[in-house]
């Protein structure tokens, strides 16, 4: 009898552990890209243009095979405030405004700072660039 409950047991130990991988090394996270030129320099982006991606953005991501960061893309214009709660990597962020940058800020990972950090926009955006520094 416990044999035959081990194999269902084993598999859904399995199925979770899969998961958990993917969601420590990031691939749960937005997949389709956009190229991005900023400040004269081409960047390829996963795009962030939901809400669960807005939220998730690039939290528990250590690094980046295909991408230098994420561009979280919103339906209107408003002043954005980002964080860095579980966020491993120090990011610079374009506030954008319909294409144009229209200012930037950079916010240290979690492990500097050890408790969580805000940056807001000075002016309303609708878009949102995170570059990974390197």
């Amino acid at each position: 009898m416990i044999k035959k409950n081990i194999v269902p047991i084993f598999i859904v130990v399995i199925l979770i552990f899969i998961y958990f991988q993917g969601f420590f090394n990031g691939s749960n996270i937005a997949s389709n890209t956009q190229n991005v030129v900023i400040e004269g320099k081409k960047y390829k982006l996963l795009v962030a243009d939901d809400p669960t991606e807005h939220t998730k953005g690039l939290m528990g991501v250590s690094n980046l095979d295909n991408a230098d960061g994420m561009l979280f893309i919103f339906e209107d214009s408003a002043v954005r405030t980002f964080w860095n709660q579980d966020t491993l990597v120090d990011l610079d962020l374009y506030w954008m405004k319909d294409d144009k940058v229209v200012g930037k800020s950079f916010l240290p990972s979690i492990n500097q700072t050890k408790a969580p950090v805000t940056v807001s926009s000075d002016v309303p955006v609708d878009r949102v660039v995170e570059i990974i520094r390197k």
